[in-house]
């Protein structure tokens, strides 16, 4: 009798666990909503400046009004782990030519999410810092990693650490000490990368939006990436200046809301219904507008060109510019 009932209660346990387990409430999720269901998720922080996961923040005091601002972020939630986000792309090999950048295939990005603790079947929420669009892309370029393999219980945190800080909330500078995580890829969705010859066709048949994600002086040519061997953007291509996508608001960034970015879509001369390519110089701001049109606009015929003109130039495909002397 007392092994029916200890079988019973471990069932009844795990279907309680299973009727409590949180659901995100989309791609995007508030500081207050990770605050209320911290202990339900699971919390990575995405950071080129690895040093400032355990470094102080930095706040300074407004002479007028004697407020507290953050001035540098540092620190990070409790209870989070922390992504490299030089170790999310990797180097390939495509036609015989060794591209930086790409994502890594399906075993790689398993082991680089693995070694921060991350597991499978628990929902993760993505934490950029969040005081400049730049480190804003860095977690959804690793968003779109995910979702290229299957991940779908995913989100990012809206405002980043700069927005947690700036509300005055709880945060650490212990290391993380997570051990070795379980997750693995559910699948690979291929169509959610533009090869060059997509793009191509793009460029000559206008079935499909290119957006530029660059800065305006790098789309029209006035400047470019050392690493890019031409100057000005692909034919076709709309240009979406990186500093579009988010508002600065109470010393960090945040997400617009859907109908601002279809009209944001639309006076830049793009249709937020048609499928759509993003790219930029090597596939990190491009990460930005893939986001913001999947899963924002909702617009799923979208694509982004993981080469982007990095790879576009190594092939000698050809960009137009502004006629400079």
């Amino acid at each position: 009798m007392k092994k029916i009932q200890m079988g019973f209660a471990l069932v009844l346990s795990g279907f309680l666990g299973l009727v409590h387990a949180v659901t995100l409430p989309g791609p995007v999720v508030s500081a207050d909503w990770l605050a209320a269901n911290q202990s339900q998720v699971q919390i990575l922080e995405v950071r080129g400046d690895v040093i400032s996961y355990t470094r102080a923040p930095e706040f300074d005091i407004d002479k007028k009004t004697g407020k507290k601002f953050l001035v540098e972020v540092g620190g990070h939630i409790p209870d989070s782990t922390l992504l490299d986000f030089k170790k999310v792309r990797a180097d390939r090999i495509i036609d015989g030519k060794k591209i930086k950048y790409l994502i890594p295939e399906k075993a790689d990005f398993e082991k680089i999410i693995q070694a921060v603790g991350i597991n499978s079947d628990k929902p993760i929420v993505l934490v950029p810092v969040g005081l400049d669009i730049s480190d804003i892309d860095e977690a959804l370029r690793a968003y779109w990693q995910f979702k290229v393999y299957g991940e779908d219980n995913l989100a990012v945190l809206d405002g980043g650490m700069a927005g947690w800080l700036s509300e005055g909330r709880d945060f650490s500078l212990a290391a993380s000490t997570k051990s070795s995580g379980t997750w693995v890829g559910k699948g690979e969705r291929k169509e959610l990368i533009a090869s060059s010859e997509q793009v191509s066709v793009a460029s000559k048949s206008g079935k499909s939006t290119l957006i530029d994600a660059r800065q305006p002086a790098q789309y029209f040519g006035l400047n470019k990436r050392d690493y890019v061997g031409a100057y000005g953007h692909i034919a076709g291509a709309k240009e979406l200046a990186p500093e579009l996508l988010a508002k600065p608001e109470k010393g960090a960034l945040y997400f617009w809301d859907k109908n601002t970015y279809n009209a944001l879509f639309v006076a830049n001369g793009m249709n937020p219904k048609m499928p759509a390519i993003s790219y930029c110089n090597s596939g990190h701001l491009a990460a930005g507008a893939w986001f913001v049109m999947s899963e924002l606009v909702g617009n799923k015929a979208t694509k982004l060109y993981d080469g982007s003109l990095y790879l576009w130039t190594l092939e000698g495909r050809p960009l137009v510019g502004l006629p400079l002397n």
